[in-house]
């Protein structure tokens, strides 16, 4: 393998941190502490926090620096309710049009979701659930569509990582049921278990405040002792 660029081994460590449940919604991401935690400049920080902007994980607030993103239950709601709208529709195309092939890619995605599950990489088993739904949006066709999912898949996923309650929001066998659906041509029934499955998703959340301080030197240090990164 290459050797990793700096801000790509920062972003992905932060990225990491966010979504095993590590850095608590609302941390405040020191950019001297960075520097120090990962062994690079401020420039190669500010590039990190700026790609994790951009993917809705960090919020930057200007004189204030990089906070992990926290969304409100109310932000919760209106996404999984933007979610349902756009995926009732999705779910539908794809009973109409899939064919075998996809059928059986989507049984192959399912079948990589339960062995993440039975590893316990929950990190991967969030990415893989989100991945999913895009798959659903890859049978219509629709590239518009699969965008706009994109974007809220990616807040979810967001919302789940940070206020899901262990291994509770994590589909289970949910998508199984869907893609059983979906080959029976079962439009109703594929309907109403994905709906059934995302406001699962948002039950299973809690919003609950924690007031235990975040020390981004020991979360990232117990992660792994760092080598040293060239700026």
């Amino acid at each position: 393998m290459g050797k990793q660029e700096p801000s790509e081994r920062v972003y992905l460590d932060i990225s990491n941190a966010i979504f095993e449940q590590r850095l608590k919604p609302g941390t405040k991401l020191g950019e001297q502490m960075l520097c120090e935690i990962f062994g690079v400049n401020r420039p190669v920080i500010r590039r990190a926090l700026m790609r994790l902007s951009y993917e809705t994980l960090v919020d930057i607030r200007p004189n204030r620096g990089a906070f992990v993103a926290s969304p409100s239950p109310e932000d919760a709601r209106q996404i999984f309710e933007a979610r349902r709208a756009v995926e009732e529709w999705i779910t539908r195309q794809c009973v109409a049009c899939a064919g075998p092939s996809d059928i059986e890619h989507l049984h192959a995605h399912v079948a990589m979701e339960a062995e993440a599950r039975r590893s316990g990489d929950r990190l991967h088993v969030i990415r893989l659930s989100g991945a999913f739904h895009l798959e659903l949006a890859n049978i219509t066709k629709n590239s518009r569509m699969r965008r706009f999912l994109e974007e809220l898949v990616a807040q979810t996923s967001l919302i789940i990582s940070l206020y899901g309650k262990n291994d509770e929001s994590l589909c289970d066998d949910d998508h199984a049921r869907i893609v059983e659906a979906i080959a029976q041509k079962d439009s109703e029934s594929a309907v109403k278990r994905i709906c059934a499955h995302l406001d699962s998703c948002l039950s299973s959340l809690s919003f609950a405040e924690e007031n235990d301080s975040t020390d981004l030197r020991s979360i990232f240090m117990d992660q792994r002792h760092y080598n040293t990164l060239s700026s």
